[in-house]
């Protein structure tokens, strides 16, 4: 790659917000000073999108990502992928999951061929891809497969003041404490260091690990898994030579003081992670991918079908989105 390739945006759920808010980042892109990016998405789509809100977008049908820089400064440069059909908004139809696949796909591997330096993916609706046929839980799991990593998935989720790690994913709070075990609280680490090396240019990172129970155990008085699981990961880590603390009582993990004392924190579970995250940047949160060898960034937010059509969905998660992959790929760049 050169350097100046743009990023690939994804459709996201048609009948979501993902459009819009891909709309009215374009349009805001001087007063956020966006990275060139262009979008897989269908062209009919968009512009009835934008004349319906009386926006002015107008879009440049790209054959190649190579001519997206140069229409990005007046145009919305549009990968075609042509749906057929209309789209209602806040009304999915699982016959498009196909097509939501495809786009994902199609930006896939654009950045394995270094035709696009990264990916934002806009959000899918779980419930609808599941009802479309789709196999995996989320695209974290999808990326990995298409990817074809032998390593489990990573997920971080980052806003100005936070970065979070989640151990385990889209499982139900049962499994993942059943499915907690060293070794994945280890691997888990391992990728989320690497990345705050190589994709944030930290060069001594601080991992904070959270406890799985109220007070972290307490002495194994309120559970075991501390004593049993976290703490033998976080020795194991510490050999490894990895700045590893804790495990750490969840309730007293996220202030301000306490955010002061590390880079990124280990959680256990999914909200143990997003719900700090999403109260601390709920606009602008982004989940990140890690261990990638593509660049990989996503909106911290789902399809929001009550807003879709209403023009006020935020795009402040995409603009950050688009932001941190282009800051993902110049550091390892560099």
């Amino acid at each position: 790659m050169t350097g100046i390739e743009p990023i690939a945006v994804t459709m996201g759920e048609p009948a979501g917000i993902g459009g819009e808010t891909t709309l009215k980042a374009w349009l805001g892109r001087t007063d956020t000073n966006l990275p060139p990016f262009f979008v897989i998405d269908d062209p009919i789509r968009l512009t009835e999108t934008a004349h319906s809100q009386g926006w002015t977008v107008p879009l440049a049908e790209i054959s190649d990502p190579g001519e997206a820089a140069a229409a990005f400064d007046s145009a919305l440069p549009v990968l075609p992928l042509h749906l057929g059909m209309t789209v209602r908004p806040g009304h999915p139809d699982p016959a498009l999951v196909g097509m939501v696949v495809r786009s994902i796909e199609t930006g896939v591997d654009l950045c394995k061929t270094g035709k696009a330096r990264g990916i934002v993916t806009n959000p899918i609706n779980k419930h609808v891809m599941r009802q479309g046929g789709f196999a995996f839980p989320g695209h974290t799991e999808f990326l990995a497969s298409l990817l074809k990593l032998e390593q489990s998935e990573v997920m971080m989720l980052a806003c100005p003041d936070l970065k979070v790690v989640p151990v385990t994913i889209h499982v139900s709070l049962s499994e993942a404490i059943s499915s907690l075990t060293e070794d994945k609280i280890v691997e888990t680490a391992k990728t989320a260091v690497t990345a705050l090396i190589k994709d944030f240019g930290i060069a001594s990172p601080r991992l904070a690990v959270a406890g799985l129970n109220p007070h972290a155990g307490e002495d194994g008085d309120m559970g075991r898994e501390e004593i049993d699981i976290i703490i033998p990961a976080i020795n194991r880590l510490r050999t490894m030579g990895i700045d590893a603390r804790g495990p750490k009582p969840s309730d007293t993990l996220f202030h301000r003081q306490a955010r002061s004392t590390y880079d990124a924190v280990l959680c256990m579970y999914h909200d143990q992670a997003l719900i700090p995250l999403k109260t601390l940047g709920f606009d602008c949160g982004v989940n990140i991918t890690l261990g990638l060898p593509i660049v990989r960034t996503s909106p911290d937010h789902g399809t929001a079908f009550d807003l879709a059509g209403t023009g006020r969905a935020s795009e402040q998660s995409l603009v950050s989105a688009l932001r941190m992959a282009d800051e993902i790929a110049r550091h390892r760049a560099a």
